[in-house]
């Protein structure tokens, strides 16, 4: 999935944890990550709503609720610098991947989305910070893998509902 692509594989280097979720589709990769980080469905909203209960709980703050407020831009920036979502971009090639990033107190998180002909790779990167790291994702670690693959579905989708 990375080769041939500097950037995404250092991010793996020393990572806490790295999965991939693949999903077959035809789109641009900009109209996949539109649809993607405008997926915005009831069960996240509440899952985002309670996370910023639990992130109280361990003496963290959260920055308003991710899945919340309005989608996405019409068009995501493919640069570095620009924001796509909660996210910011860190490197992109616009026709094969992007690499966006977010930093928090407990941890930083890297999204890097492949495209292929016919096909997305979705991979998430961790890096812990402090205690609360390996403690906040050890909870929310069976939701991100229901919450990635269902975002990546709504990618090929352009955001739509299933």
């Amino acid at each position: 999935m990375t080769e041939g692509l500097p950037g995404p594989r250092a991010l793996a280097e020393g990572a806490d944890h790295l999965d991939v979720k693949t999903v077959e589709g035809r789109a641009s990769l900009e109209e996949f990550l539109r649809g993607m980080l405008a997926w915005r469905p009831g069960w996240l909203r509440f899952l985002y709503w309670v996370r910023g209960g639990f992130v109280r709980l361990l003496g963290m703050r959260q920055e308003g609720n991710p899945a919340a407020g309005r989608a996405p831009m019409e068009e995501i920036p493919l640069v570095p610098g620009a924001r796509a979502s909660f996210f910011t971009v860190v490197e992109a090639d616009p026709d094969r991947y992007v690499v966006a990033g977010v930093t928090e107190s407990h941890l930083t998180a890297h999204l890097v989305v492949v495209a292929e002909p016919g096909r997305f790779h979705v991979a998430t990167v961790v890096h812990h910070h402090r205690w609360t790291g390996p403690v906040y994702f050890a909870v929310i670690r069976p939701f991100h893998h229901l919450v990635v693959r269902a975002m990546a579905r709504a990618g090929v989708r352009g955001g739509r509902p299933s």
